[in-house]
């Protein structure tokens, strides 16, 4: 049996890479603010890359390679196409005995080379390498694969079409372990992750098989094989998030973790049952694309100083609404990151956890075994939290215990799906919240909308005409000579036009005036008429501000906002 993980400090100081007083200042500074020892070594100027990677190769048992004095064999570089090298983060350097020696960069990843045997044909042993190095050498043996990949992609479709006339159609375990189906698969999957995809959809139809993913809320198709060859590609999906591949008409759900560029992945993989076969989503989880930070989610100064009060409040519910998509959870989880200090203790339910935040207690919801969000909220009352998050308020129930939590002291934060902030104080009054409860618990209720970013690389300046202005209800004084933009198109962002999304906030905080009206039954419309009096900027005002801006279209405003009639 292996014995304890040797601690990460300790193996360093016993390579000679540090020494106590330095492991111990790294300590003091983890004590401060969280972090991981060996990258706040690197920080300090205690450690460089190279020695951290060798301290993990160490620490993990496993041997440590200089790419700098290596060249990879091509024999080894033929054993593993393209996407599956970058997929799973490994470079193939040699092949010795019918073993394949492939570096990681990431020790934590030997959890890929069971499937890298399977798609090689061979077993296959890890080495650890530096990072930065790891991935220069990846484009250095790749070079002929690093381009937009539309043409390897259409090779490896043609060859899974090729192939797929040998396969026996009832072996669904044989179909979704063929090299063909595993390649065309690993490389869908990198060039998605590349694109910073949100989701990867495989559905299949009466006459044709459409593969598409979505970036920044937009979905665009991808070459796909004939129809008859879905099975094959979702069951190599259902093999990896260990799905059962025999079972076709119920819905399955399951993950997947990857590594990609020495970024750890997750695919929460879903299956659903159709007329024509099952259709599979794949929502990609990519920490590296999401940023928990609330200064660049795109709000605007005062909007961030408004959610940074919200922050500091005693107890109280704060809601964050909006449709499905709409970047809810990720603002939410820029908000606990904020208050996630060592002083305060933050409990999360979520339906599913979508990232693991570090020095935050998450739980999973399962309502299969009855851990229901309002039977765990009234569990973690016992565990003595300051702030809960609730990953969604639902029903009465649920929302009944969350206002309890926040009358015994705690700061709740929760989602709601309303079109805005006014809408959502009617939405829980729908659900039976007493309105005098509403008002002694909510202090503040954020509706946001995600947009497309203009691309930085390809963003030309014009002039509107009145034909725009018309439609966005200005008039030509209203922005004097002020000028909008737009993207062109280049290879930066596939030729759309932009690259990432920003938030769009409505941030309604209840005052007097408006609990009053609350109270008095008020209808939403008057609701948002006294919001804005009071301050409340609307969805159609922040999107108005960022075409000023210059940082998203007339376009995306038109189709994420309406036009107030208040």
């Amino acid at each position: 049996m292996a014995g304890p993980r040797r601690l990460l400090g300790q193996v360093l100081k016993d390579l000679g890479l540090v020494h106590e007083g330095q492991v111990q200042e790294a300590l003091m500074v983890q004590r401060e603010r969280q972090g991981r020892l060996g990258e706040l070594l690197v920080e300090l100027g205690h450690l460089d890359e190279a020695g951290l990677a060798r301290g993990l190769a160490a620490q993990a048992g496993l041997d440590f390679v200089d790419l700098a004095t290596v060249t990879p064999d091509a024999a080894a570089i033929a054993r593993i196409d393209a996407g599956t090298a970058r997929a799973f983060g490994v470079l193939p350097l040699r092949i010795d005995g019918g073993v394949l020696t492939v570096a990681l960069g990431d020790p934590l990843n030997v959890s890929v080379l069971p499937d890298l045997g399977f798609t090689a044909g061979m077993e296959v042993h890890g080495v650890v390498a530096d990072e930065a190095r790891l991935k220069s050498a990846l484009d250095a043996a790749y070079r002929d694969d690093g381009g937009p990949g539309r043409g390897k992609l259409q090779e490896l479709v043609a060859e899974l079409s090729r192939e797929g006339a040998k396969f026996d159609l009832e072996d669904k375990a044989a179909m979704a372990s063929a090299a063909p189906v595993v390649k065309l698969l690993n490389y869908i999957l990198y060039q998605a992750i590349r694109d910073k995809a949100s989701d990867i959809h495989l559905e299949p139809f009466e006459a044709e098989f459409k593969m598409r993913y979505r970036v920044d809320g937009v979905l665009y198709e991808l070459e796909a094989p004939p129809p008859h060859l879905a099975v094959a590609l979702i069951s190599r999906v259902k093999v990896m998030a260990d799905l059962d591949i025999a079972e076709t008409r119920l819905p399955q759900d399951g993950r997947i973790e990857l590594t990609v560029g020495g970024k750890p992945v997750d695919l929460r993989v879903s299956t659903l049952p159709t007329m024509f076969g099952e259709s599979c989503v794949m929502r990609v989880l990519d920490r590296s694309v999401v940023s928990l930070d609330l200064g660049n989610l795109g709000f605007a100064d005062h909007e961030r100083v408004d959610l940074e009060r919200l922050l500091t409040l005693p107890h109280g519910i704060v809601l964050v609404t909006g449709p499905t998509g709409s970047g809810k959870t990720t603002t939410l989880y820029a908000m606990l990151n904020e208050v996630n200090r060592e002083d305060v203790k933050v409990i999360t339910v979520e339906d599913p956890v979508e990232y693991d935040l570090e020095g935050i207690v998450q739980i999973p919801v399962n309502d299969d075994i009855g851990v229901t969000y309002a039977r765990v909220l009234r569990t973690i009352l016992r565990q003595d939290p300051d702030v809960i998050l609730v990953g969604e308020i639902r029903d009465r129930e649920t929302a009944q215990t969350a206002i309890e939590a926040s009358l015994t002291g705690h700061l709740v934060f929760s989602t709601l799906h309303t079109n805005d902030a006014p809408s959502a104080i009617a939405r829980l009054i729908d659900i039976g919240v007493e309105p005098f409860l509403l008002t002694a618990t909510v202090q503040a209720v954020v509706a946001q909308r995600l947009v497309r970013r203009i691309c930085d690389r390809c963003r030309v300046e014009y002039e509107p005409s009145d034909d725009v202005l018309h439609e966005l209800g200005l008039r030509r004084e209203d922005v004097g000579d002020a000028r909008f933009a737009r993207g062109q198109g280049c290879d930066a962002c596939n030729f759309t036009g932009y690259r990432g999304r920003m938030a769009l906030g409505e941030i309604l905080v209840l005052d007097e005036r408006l609990r009053t009206a609350i109270l008095d039954a008020a209808s939403t419309g008057e609701l948002t008429r006294i919001a804005r009096e009071t301050g409340m900027r609307t969805l159609r005002a922040a999107g108005l501000r960022a075409i000023h801006d210059r940082v998203t279209t007339v376009d995306e405003v038109l189709r994420e906002t309406i036009h107030e009639t208040v």
